[in-house]
Order: structure tokens, then C-alpha cells, then sequence
């Protein structure tokens, strides 16, 4: 027999005729059409809700709730002082440039803080959201100037 498309049908047992349901009993799925008997489930219409597990209390009410986010926690990108020794002595050192250089990933909502580790021995002039006292200290021991809104303890 010639490959045509007049001849092609699917291998053989590769293809189940569909279950007919609800045509009387001899046909193995009449009646309850093999839903059981009442329930929701017995229904048309029925959609199981997420999470439902029968009646039983779902596992994400039966875990314990654990933790909280603070609405008012401030988003600062930290960078540590010595880090700053990469670059130039003289330069203005803010937010863009600290990411132009690849020093921070991403700058936070509400800017970047320099913390005190590490030493300086580059003189910069430092225009940041936030710094902690000892950086500023280390900052203005090595010759540059810190221009923050607000310094604060470690």
C-alpha cells in the first residue's frame, strides 16, 4: 500500500474511544456517571477552591505565622569606606558614580550609606544619603569633605 494521504489512520492502540457517560447502566457509567453520589463534587459547575483539602484545616492555616515588614524600615545600599580607595583622589563621590563603577549593585529607595570599615587614604568629596560617624571621621582624616543629610552611630 502506497504512502497517500488517503491511507494514513494512527498505529494501532495508540487511540482509546472516549468514555460515553450518563448512557445507562450496561455501559458501566450510567446513572452517577462515575461522580459518586452527592456532594459538590457530584455537581456541574464544581471548581475545587485553592488550597481546599477536603474539609480538613489547609496547610497554610494549620502553619504558624512568623515575622512582620516593617512599613517604615528604610532602603539603604551600604558600601564600606576602604572601598572607596579604588578611586581617584579629588573626585565626587555619590550614588550614580559608586554604581558607574560596579562598587554597588543597585541604590536603595533611599539612597546609600557608607559605613567605617576599612581605611581611606584618598581624598573625596562625598555626596551620599547617609553615613555613619566613623566614616565621616575616616573621610575627613584622609582630606576630603562629607556632604550627608544626617550622620549617625554604627
Amino acid at each position: 500500500m502506497a504512502n497517500e494521504l488517503s491511507n494514513l489512520h494512527p498505529s494501532p492502540g495508540s487511540t482509546k474511544t472516549r468514555m460515553r457517560v450518563g448512557r445507562g447502566e450496561g455501559s458501566g457509567k450510567g446513572k452517577t456517571c462515575g461522580r459518586g453520589t452527592k456532594g459538590a463534587q457530584s455537581r456541574s459547575g464544581y471548581k475545587r477552591r485553592a488550597g481546599f483539602e477536603g474539609g480538613q484545616m489547609p496547610l497554610h492555616r494549620r502553619l504558624p505565622k512568623k515575622g512582620f515588614t516593617n512599613i517604615f524600615a528604610k532602603d539603604y545600599e551600604t558600601i564600606a569606606v576602604g572601598r572607596l580607595n579604588e578611586l581617584e583622589a579629588g573626585m565626587t563621590v555619590d550614588a550614580e558614580v559608586l554604581k558607574s563603577f560596579g562598587m554597588i549593585s543597585r541604590i536603595g529607595a533611599d539612597g546609600v550609606k557608607i559605613l567605617g570599615g576599612g581605611d581611606l587614604e584618598v581624598a573625596l568629596h562625598v555626596r551620599v544619603a547617609k553615613l555613619s560617624k566613623s566614616a565621616a571621621e575616616k573621610i575627613l582624616a584622609a582630606g576630603g569633605t562629607t556632604e550627608a543629610p544626617s550622620t549617625e552611630g554604627e
